[in-house]
């Protein structure tokens, strides 16, 4: 005795494959996946077909939208002030004339009027001079037996070299040997108080 029995049939027309791509399509919007029994035509036995997420076409898948942009939290930046060009300084100014360069005048160094040798010493008692000055003996003066009252006269150790610049105002020394008698001051100037005297060098300034 012949038994009649089903058979799971696949689909193979073009009909049925697009039936299944829709079936599909459903089926992954639902999110369910099974078995449908379709019939054909007046065909009343079950056709089982097979369906895993797997062979869903990739272009069913349902386009997730894209991301709007979220508003940026950051401040926005500003942006940096257009330099300006400054005129310089010196041209907004009225011009004046460059200062003239000063000339130092110099002094003509004093000629020589005479010079020589001889002994000098000091002496330091307050009295009047000859020229009726109150004597310094802290001031650059000094004493010869003829030299006009205001000349320059000077007077350099040779020992040492040292100089200094002597202003006649009084008469003396009235010792023999002896042209010059210095203040305290000068006398200190180029040697020591101790010597007390001694022979030096003098030049007569004009």
């Amino acid at each position: 005795m012949t038994g009649r029995h089903s058979r799971t049939r696949r689909i193979s027309s073009p009909a049925g494959i697009a039936a299944t791509a829709a079936l599909g399509v459903a089926l992954a919007v639902g999110g369910a996946v099974g078995a449908v029994h379709l019939t054909s035509g007046t065909d009343a036995r079950p056709v089982a077909i097979e369906l895993t997420p797997s062979a869903l076409p990739t272009s069913a898948a349902p386009s997730s939208p894209a991301a709007s942009p979220s508003p940026s939290s950051t401040p926005s930046a500003t942006a940096s002030p257009t330099p300006t060009r400054t005129q310089a300084a010196s041209r907004g100014k009225a011009r004046t004339a460059a200062p003239k360069p000063t000339v130092k005048k110099t002094t003509p160094a004093p000629s020589v009027v005479q010079s020589g040798s001889c002994g000098a010493s000091f002496y330091s008692d307050g009295q009047l001079t000859a020229n009726g000055e109150n004597f310094n003996p802290d001031a650059l003066t000094a004493a010869h037996k003829t030299l006009a009252f205001g000349t320059k006269v000077r007077v350099t150790n040779p020992e040492n070299g040292k100089s200094v610049v002597v202003r006649i105002n009084d008469r003396g020394p009235f010792v023999d040997g002896r042209c010059l008698d210095l203040s305290r001051a000068a006398f200190a100037d180029i040697a020591s108080l101790d010597v007390g005297a001694m022979t030096v060098r003098y030049e007569v300034l004009g």
